[in-house]
């Protein structure tokens, strides 16, 4: 199955980019840095995963780092820069251990907890209360507690309600569907240390700790990744401060594209 997708950007040259979502939003959380970075000459596809915006559930097991793979073969993308957020960039990580000559480079915002690392006490406090709200029937509010957790102080009424908006049609996705499969996604983090694609992470000062943790362990274990703290971030800076987090994406793609290549 090819995820729901949108791909846009010129069919020329070898800037290809993926964009993978958070498991709070879908690809619709990408709706501000789309322009900028086709505008500047990158080929880009974002994808739903399974479960979330208009990619139903699975049927069977599967492994999301598969579906990535799949749909770079859907765009025509031999090889491409893979951004992704939180739980997407964890994906991210692991499609680049499973496939490293696909991958050009990296792009990590607040990536998701990287296996075999104890999860902190706030963040399970939230998944708990966040299956008992859904349990509840009460996804409204299992929505909102999503969007308070995981949005820092910089996003404003309308960003709220776009993150509430994509947890609450991803619960209504996955109840609808009835026996659900997820995505595996462990992988051997000491691998890491083999990569050697240029690498930018990105975390929040006002994250939670586990997603602050993660990105320090990625930096420490990729040789070429360098780290940038975001001040005034949470776990979302791309819908946070779209306009400064979009600049950083393009800046990263231009040191990693310096020039126009000639095929894909």
């Amino acid at each position: 199955m090819t995820l729901a997708h949108d791909l846009v950007g010129p069919s020329d040259g070898g800037r290809n980019v993926v964009l993978l979502h958070s498991t709070v939003c879908d690809r619709r959380m990408w709706d501000a840095q789309l322009p900028a970075l086709t505008a500047a000459g990158n080929r880009v596809v974002r994808g739903d995963f399974r479960g979330y915006g208009e990619t139903p559930c699975a049927g069977a097991p599967y492994a999301d780092a598969d579906d990535v793979l799949a749909l770079m073969d859907a765009a025509g993308m031999a090889r491409a820069v893979l951004i992704g957020a939180s739980y997407g960039g964890r994906t991210a990580l692991e499609v680049a251990l499973r496939a490293p000559e696909r991958v050009t480079g990296l792009a990590l915002l607040c990536p998701g907890p990287l296996p075999g690392v104890p999860e902190s006490a706030e963040l399970t406090a939230f998944e708990e209360r966040e299956v008992e709200l859904v349990q509840y029937g009460d996804l409204d509010e299992a929505a909102a507690l999503s969007a308070r957790t995981f949005l820092g102080s910089e996003a404003d009424a309308a960003t709220f309600a776009a993150v509430a908006a994509m947890q609450l049609h991803a619960y209504e996705v996955q109840l609808a569907d009835g026996e659900e499969h997820w995505g595996t996604g462990d992988f051997d983090v000491a691998a890491l240390a083999d990569l050697s694609v240029p690498a930018l992470v990105v975390s929040g000062a006002h994250d939670l700790v586990d997603f602050r943790e993660s990105a320090r362990r990625v930096v420490a274990a990729l040789p070429a990744a360098r780290h940038r703290e975001l001040s005034w971030a949470g776990h979302l800076p791309g819908l946070e401060r779209p306009t400064e987090t979009t600049g950083l994406l393009v800046d990263f793609l231009a040191a990693v594209f310096p020039d126009a290549v000639t095929s894909r």
